[in-house]
């Protein structure tokens, strides 16, 4: 079945209709990337014996320091359990700070430590370094209408997030 779609981006291809073999080719396409975009961090991780859902949870908390526990839980989609078993080990191991709330007592904020500061930046440091080629190859009408499409796919909730948090760092 094939899906209509309009370009805007000045170059761009002007498809009226997109088929299943171009979706399929932009499905792989996506797919690699990932494997692309995750493959230098993993090469870090695996220093640590730690995995993507590690680096996850280091990223959203260095993006939002003192973070609860539940909101962490939404961000990621992931069960309490897995996401127990994750802070559970950065905490042990001194990356990440886990503190009783203020106002409830029941609730735990989240912080990375100094050593949880530096292997973010490490990560970090890494896609970002494959993003600004990527971005610099394609140029800026293709980054716009990538960043459209991301925000496209995203779950009304995520984008939700993915706003808050976008807004709260300009």
């Amino acid at each position: 079945m094939a899906e209509r779609a309009t370009a805007t981006a000045a170059g761009g291809e002007n498809l009226l209709f997109l088929t299943d073999e171009q979706l399929r080719k932009g499905i792989e396409a996506m797919f690699f990337a990932y494997r692309g975009f995750t493959a230098d961090p993993d090469r870090i991780l695996e220093n640590y014996a730690y995995g993507r859902a590690h680096h996850r949870a280091i990223h959203f908390i260095n993006r939002n320091p003192g973070t609860t526990v539940n909101n962490l839980l939404s961000i990621l989609g992931v069960t309490k359990q897995s996401l127990n078993r994750v802070l559970r080990a950065l905490i042990e191991d001194g990356l990440v700070e886990s503190r009783v709330g203020k106002r409830d007592k029941r609730e735990r904020h989240l912080y990375l430590t100094e050593t949880g500061l530096t292997l973010e930046q490490e990560l970090s440091d890494a896609q970002r370094a494959r993003m600004r080629s990527a971005y610099r190859t394609a140029g800026p009408e293709a980054v716009a209408g990538f960043r459209r499409v991301l925000e496209a796919m995203m779950d009304a909730d995520m984008r939700r997030h993915f706003n808050i948090m976008k807004d709260s760092s300009q």
